[in-house]
């Protein structure tokens, strides 16, 4: 633990000195509060507080695939990341140290979308939501987790940065994060319940609101998270044999 604990704070240095990307983690979806969710459902109690919840996960999304997916590929150019890789301790503390960094970092990104939805709109929930809902940003993050890592091992750094923008805007639309809860197009809704988006956004819904989650979203996210993890595994055992080779 003492060693994930020092990658930790490695990985939490590292992006720190470059606070752009930072900020950047929490624009997009701060960024949507704003144009979207304070002018159409900032007035409806209910319909502000699932579109919170909305961006809340919109956040997760976006600052897990994109600080593992790109993240995790420029690392793997620089000669400091071989280096790592020959020491007696093994890949378990740094693949903790680089999970718990971007698990502060995504709360970090979740600030700006929750102070906005609390000052602007007329979002309300309770203590025991507001918590629940917390500890539930930790469970939906999972996914997109293991979804960073794969793109960021199978791929250089420059067609992991594509890839990760090709993916996350068609998950976020397709799981009917711009839109409120079952009123998305009809097509959207015949797809949603099976990407792993629709799944973490039914649990964030659930956890500020009386949202009733589906068991097939339920099924398809636990399907995407051991696909994934099959997946970031694969890709990491494959880098790691080529650089060894």
């Amino acid at each position: 633990m003492q060693l994930a604990l020092v990658h930790t704070r490695y990985q939490l240095l590292e992006i720190i000195r470059i606070p752009v990307a930072v900020v950047g983690s929490a624009f997009f979806p701060a960024a949507a509060m704003l144009f979207f969710v304070v002018p159409f459902a900032g007035k409806d109690p209910v319909g502000a507080t699932y579109a919170t919840a909305s961006m809340v996960t919109f956040s997760v999304m976006s600052s897990n695939i994109f600080q593992y997916g790109i993240g995790v590929a420029e690392d793997r150019d620089q000669p400091w990341n071989p280096y790592t890789r020959t020491l007696p301790a093994g890949p378990a503390p740094r693949f903790a140290g680089r999970v718990l960094a971007g698990l502060l970092l995504t709360y970090l990104s979740l600030i700006p979308v929750v102070i906005i939805g609390a000052t602007l709109t007329a979002a309300e929930v309770s203590l025991a939501a507001f918590l629940l809902a917390a500890a539930t940003v930790a469970v939906v993050a999972v996914p997109f987790t293991l979804m960073g890592l794969a793109i960021g091992y199978s791929l250089p750094s420059k067609a992991a940065i594509v890839v990760a923008q090709v993916v996350f805007f068609p998950l976020a639309f397709g799981g009917g994060l711009l839109s409120a809860p079952d009123e998305a197009p009809g097509f959207i809704e015949v797809i949603a319940p099976y990407l792993p988006t629709r799944g973490a956004v039914e649990l964030m819904w659930a956890a500020v609101g009386d949202y009733p989650v589906r068991p097939l979203s339920l099924v398809m996210l636990g399907v995407w998270v051991v696909a994934l993890a099959a997946l970031a595994g694969w890709a990491y055992r494959r880098d790691e044999g080529r650089r060894f080779s």
